[in-house]
């Protein structure tokens, strides 16, 4: 009601500062939000990073390779013959020594019989030539014989001496005929598939069956022999030790790490001219015959050990407009800058720095492109367990 008794003038200015009050209202949210907005972009950004420090790496070239047996043995007969029997289980492991095949043995048989008897007349003519030899020598002694009669019966003796020896030799081989008769394995392991049955006739182009000694197996590899090249010139140089010693880790045929591990036995001399690789052999054991002789295998072959070495995780790397490596290193006062470095080999995923780099300096290994700007940092340990974590 004292409204209405106010003068118009004073009822403006009450107006005025009224909205005047509405006015300053509604701005304070806005200045509210340019405040927090301003204080979100000073904030330090979060970056997970790693202090390298030395460490013992080795370097290993998985490498193709096919697998063979330790020894094998094809089954051939010595002497031609019908076999009578096949004395084995096709598939089994089979000893030194045992029989396989039986050959019709009569045949051999009675020719140990005729080299007896001629051995037997052997003997008895060398026996004549004896008494012979003796009677004449004494009277020649006695002078009742004449130098060329002695003479007769000294050649007499040395040709019964002889046909004895012959005889002797002849009776051994036909013996030996006939114990090849029985054909028997010349080393313990698995044989396979007979090749011939009852009643075929060997020869000693037959080949009658096959034993693989697989206990202990061969895997064959090849390496580049550019690598080599390159494995040599680092042993020279002294960034790397002989690796030579060291056990070969294998993979099966699904990549699973097999039981055992093998042994570098040697690497070839010449480099083959259609592949310009290396063959190496590996000795592997074998005791549960996973391993069988064709089959494909991987080969994790040490090449180079280094003895200190600084490594960064694969995710660390960048590489510039031009391809060069380069790492993301902290400074002492907590800046970022990119450096180039010289790559090593890649071992689990984690790089070799061979240059550009020292121990105790700390590496960006997530969040690279967040130290740009110049804002703050937040330095978290990297955690390579949980690589999908967010920062």
């Amino acid at each position: 009601m004292r409204l209405r008794h106010l003068p118009t003038h004073a009822l403006i200015a009450a107006t005025a500062l009224f909205l005047s009050a509405c006015t300053d209202g509604a701005d304070s949210p806005k200045t509210d939000s340019a405040t927090v907005r301003a204080q979100a972009e000073v904030a330090p950004v979060r970056i997970a990073v790693q202090t390298v420090q030395p460490r013992r790496v080795v370097v290993y070239d998985e490498l193709p390779g096919r697998v063979s047996a330790l020894r094998t043995a094809e089954i051939r007969p010595q002497v031609s013959g019908i076999i009578q029997e096949v004395l084995f289980t096709e598939g089994s492991e089979v000893p030194a020594d045992q029989p396989l095949f039986q050959i019709d043995p009569a045949p051999f048989a009675a020719d140990v019989e005729a080299a007896s008897a001629v051995l037997a007349r052997a003997e008895a003519d060398l026996l004549n030539a004896t008494f012979k030899h003796e009677r004449v020598q004494a009277l020649a002694a006695a002078r009742t014989a004449s130098a060329a009669a002695l003479g007769d019966a000294t050649a007499t003796l040395a040709q019964a001496r002889a046909n004895v020896a012959e005889a002797k030799a002849n009776l051994t081989r036909r013996e030996l005929e006939l114990s090849h008769a029985t054909i028997r394995s010349p080393i313990a392991g698995r044989i396979g598939q007979a090749l011939a049955t009852e009643g075929s006739l060997a020869s000693a182009s037959t080949a009658l069956a096959v034993v693989q000694q697989t206990d202990r197996a061969y895997l064959d590899v090849r390496q580049p022999s550019m690598r080599r090249e390159l494995l040599d010139e680092m042993l020279e140089s002294g960034r790397s030790e002989d690796a030579a010693a060291l056990p070969v880790d294998i993979l099966t045929i699904t990549g699973k790490p097999y039981a055992f591990q093998g042994k570098v036995l040697y690497s070839e001399s010449t480099v083959d001219p259609g592949t310009g690789s290396i063959a190496m052999r590996v000795e592997v054991p074998n005791p549960y015959r996973q391993l069988l002789p064709g089959m494909y295998l991987r080969a994790k072959v040490p090449s180079a050990i280094y003895a200190k070495a600084l490594t960064v995780p694969q995710e660390a790397v960048r590489r510039d407009a031009s391809g060069r490596p380069q790492l993301t290193v902290i400074g002492n006062d907590k800046t970022a800058g990119s450096r180039d470095v010289e790559l090593g080999a890649l071992v689990d995923r984690q790089y070799v720095i061979l240059s550009g780099l020292k121990a105790g300096e700390t590496v960006v290994v997530q969040g690279q492109d967040r130290t740009e700007g110049g804002q703050p940092l937040e330095l978290v340990p990297y955690q390579p367990a949980s690589p999908k974590s967010e920062i």
